[in-house]
């Protein structure tokens, strides 16, 4: 009996995460594809539509019509418009944050602008990053981005599939986290931006295709990324870290193959948590409302091949709890936000997409 003690405490403790099952309403429908969902301070939402179309949800209603002036996006693959980010102060001044693949086939990126949204349209659109060098490949661009405390802006790449190696070239953007200001230049204390050879924006390395991204409000920094085959990694993001990929990896290569015989390396910071087999993370949220107690400071990850919502509780660096949410949905589930009103809010990845809100039971 006294061995089975343990696994008892960690069920029940599952089970406390998972509580309560949650009551689904769908806010909109008919979304091709949605990747990104952002509230504005007025309660109305941003949703981005890979194709390259961002919506406007206002008063539980989809606007017919998308948002004018958006840049045009190489939609092909994994690539198109991903992110959208209102500015902290966007109220007083009006920006808003996207991220997109640029280019054609031959040459393509990863592409951070912003524009001041007046309620229909954006104006004034600055383009602040493209990372480098270009690929030849439509997958695996990253995307996420999130504001840093101090009003820098942090992007999540990714490492282009066929150029991994480069996620541990200091020459390179791809298979990083960059840091900008939110106009685009170079903070003067980033980690390696008196290193001559090295890309002044590096913020941290050694990724592969990084989904999830939040900073917490005392400037923790939590991100996800997909292995390979199993390996996808839950990593505490600190300056100048590097995060193994592809000298260590927990995962496989799509055929089988080793990519790396160790799935930890000297000098390198092991992940917090591990998926084998691959869940497929793509959104990250922290749940910080009231709606939903005993989801009190658990992380909220959503998953395209895990078909779930991941409830995750963190405890000394390690995951000590996890729970699947709607797991019989069969959905892919693309993103989660938190939103003002405390409850959960899910995009769904297909090309009838949805908008869907978790409220209690």
């Amino acid at each position: 009996m006294r061995s089975l003690l343990p696994w008892i405490a960690l069920l029940l403790a599952g089970l406390a995460c998972a509580a309560p099952a949650p009551r689904v309403a769908v806010v909109a429908e008919g979304l091709a594809f949605p990747w990104s969902l952002a509230f504005l301070p007025d309660g109305s939402m941003l949703v981005t539509e890979r194709a390259g179309r961002l919506r406007v949800i206002e008063q539980g209603q989809l606007r017919a019509a998308p948002v004018a002036g958006v840049p045009a996006v190489y939609a092909a693959g994994q690539g198109g418009l991903l992110e959208v980010l209102p500015h902290p102060a966007f109220d007083a001044n009006r920006w808003i944050y996207l991220s997109y693949a640029h280019g054609g086939p031959g040459a393509n990126a990863l592409r951070v602008a912003r524009a001041r949204f007046d309620g229909e349209r954006l104006l004034n659109l600055e383009v602040l990053l493209t990372l480098a060098p270009a690929k030849a490949t439509a997958v695996h661009y990253g995307g996420r981005l999130a504001w840093l405390p101090d009003g820098s802006l942090l992007v999540a790449g990714g490492d282009g599939f066929d150029y991994r190696e480069q996620a541990q070239r200091l020459d390179s953007h791809l298979g990083k986290i960059l840091r900008i200001q939110a106009d685009g230049g170079v903070p003067a204390d980033n980690p390696f931006v008196d290193r001559a050879e090295a890309r002044a924006e590096i913020y941290s390395l050694g990724h592969r295709n990084v989904q999830g991204l939040i900073v917490d409000a005392d400037g923790a920094v939590f991100a996800h990324e997909h292995g390979p085959r199993g390996g996808d990694e839950l990593n505490r993001i600190v300056a100048g870290g590097n995060y193994g990929w592809p000298l260590a990896t927990h995962g496989v290569d799509y055929s089988g193959a080793r990519v790396s015989p160790f799935t930890r390396h000297a000098d390198m910071l092991d992940p917090l948590h591990v998926w084998t087999p691959s869940i497929a993370p793509a959104g990250l949220a922290r749940y910080a409302g009231t709606a939903f107690p005993a989801w009190s400071g658990r992380l909220l990850v959503t998953a395209l091949a895990g078909q779930a919502l991941h409830v995750l509780n963190l405890d000394g660096g390690k995951v000590v709890e996890e729970a699947r949410v709607l797991s019989e949905r069969t959905e892919r589930l693309r993103d989660v936000r938190v939103g003002p009103d405390g409850l959960v809010y899910l995009l769904t990845d297909s090309a009838e997409g949805r908008v869907l809100r978790l409220a209690p039971p």
